[in-house]
């Protein structure tokens, strides 16, 4: 595994600031921030409070702020509070997710945009 690499974030550990890196994260402490990476693990003890945007997240503790995500799973002890923005995604029974999912890829053709302005205004 030549040039891969990833960062930790234990149990102790608790960060408030927006956090990029450019490797994967493992957290499984808590985060009062934004947080941007290439692929994001988080543990069921975990604690995000801010925006996530990542290539790819396995979600499985609490997230309260957006979520950007290319790939997205979220686990069966996950408790989402936000909008989540996905391409693909995956929800294992029993994960509360309180707010929007929205397809990153879903664009509306003009034409049908016109059609739900007009069905909306009835």
């Amino acid at each position: 595994m030549s040039g891969s690499t990833f960062s930790v974030l234990g149990a102790d550990t608790a960060i408030r600031g927006d956090i990029s890196a450019s490797a994967d994260l493992h957290l499984d402490g808590k985060v009062e921030g934004d947080i941007t990476c290439a692929a994001l693990v988080q543990g069921e003890s975990s604690q995000v409070i801010g925006a996530v945007t990542a290539e790819t997240a396995r979600l499985a503790g609490s997230v309260k702020g957006t979520i950007t995500v290319r790939e997205l799973v979220i686990l069966k002890s996950a408790r989402i509070e936000g909008d989540v923005h996905y391409d693909a995604l995956t929800i294992e029974q029993g994960a509360q997710v309180d707010g929007r999912l929205s397809p990153r890829a879903a664009k509306v053709p003009e034409h049908e945009t016109h059609l739900v302005l007009a069905a909306s205004q009835d």
